[in-house]
């Protein structure tokens, strides 16, 4: 099995056509169809069904997708740490984040990290936890900040808690304080009856307050949902509800708006900074790793 195969054999399956596979990777068609011909002579078993204008993966292809990638993406890695220089003159640093940490922890961090390695690439992907760690594990990143506990723990991913941060309730000053305009701290149940601007499906926050709310006896209700970080914070400057989020977002872009901490024990959730298991970040990642740990 050659690795120029695993690269025609992916191209075809994102593509389902031949013939765009061969223009994407810049090869004859007739080499590309060859190759995988090859291949499957090799495993001893067909990869595609061909049929008319319709190419689609059988039983063997589907099982071999996944870790073509995976070999695809190790490789691509390892040419990257190689090719960096000595004193991290070049390189890249694959990073995925929630939105909320890329607005309120990501900033601070990665410009240390720019003004002391400005010649290393950083490529940023927003996602939920769940995302995060799909992505981790198919080697598409080197890092990721994600929430614990994640959604799907797997033993391939190393994980080390970086910090546990406070959730604070924002509102617009125009409207009504949760709980009273004169209290310095909001708590759960005083939520009950507000409308709250929430997070779409699959944000870690909104299934961190809706529990909340639901360990406090109600449900809470929703003015709007299924926005991201900034249109949460938007609807809420616009008094269309509450919101609950990062302390470390309320400080940052809080600008317009009320913050009221929560009354203890309050509400918290705990990030951590995640890798594969058995696959050591290339050299800028630890040095990245070792920043954050270190902030």
């Amino acid at each position: 099995m050659q690795f120029q195969q695993l690269q025609y054999f992916v191209a075809v399956a994102e593509t389902r056509h031949f013939t765009r596979a061969a223009e994407l990777i810049h090869v004859a068609q007739p080499s590309l169809s060859q190759q995988i011909r090859a291949l499957e002579r090799e495993l001893g078993a067909d990869l595609f069904r061909r049929a008319r204008g319709n190419i689609t993966l059988t039983d063997a292809g589907e099982a071999l997708l996944p870790l073509a990638r995976r070999i695809l993406a190790d490789a691509d890695t390892a040419r990257h740490e190689v090719q960096e220089l000595a004193q991290l003159r070049s390189g890249r640093v694959r990073l995925g984040a929630t939105p909320s940490l890329c607005t309120g922890l990501l900033p601070d961090v990665l410009r240390a990290f720019h003004d002391r390695y400005p010649g290393i690439r950083l490529l940023i992907e927003e996602g939920g936890s769940h995302d995060l760690v799909r992505e981790l594990a198919r080697g598409a990143l080197d890092l990721a900040l994600v929430v614990l506990p994640l959604p799907t723990p797997s033993p391939a991913l190393t994980t080390v808690e970086l910090l546990r941060e406070d959730l604070v309730v924002v509102s617009s000053p125009e409207s009504p304080a949760p709980g009273g305009a004169r209290r310095r701290t909001v708590r759960v149940s005083d939520l009950e009856g507000e409308r709250l601007v929430m997070f779409r499906h699959g944000y870690d926050l909104r299934e961190l307050t809706v529990a909340a709310c639901r360990a406090e006896g109600f449900e809470p209700e929703f003015a709007v949902e299924g926005g991201e970080m900034d249109a949460v914070l938007g609807f809420v400057r616009a008094g269309l509800g509450v919101a609950v989020v990062p302390r470390m977002v309320a400080t940052r872009t809080g600008r317009g708006l009320r913050v009221t901490p929560l009354a203890r024990p309050g509400l918290y959730r705990t990030i951590a900074l995640a890798h594969r298991s058995d696959v050591a970040p290339p050299r800028a990642a630890r040095e990245l790793q070792r920043m954050l740990l270190e902030r």
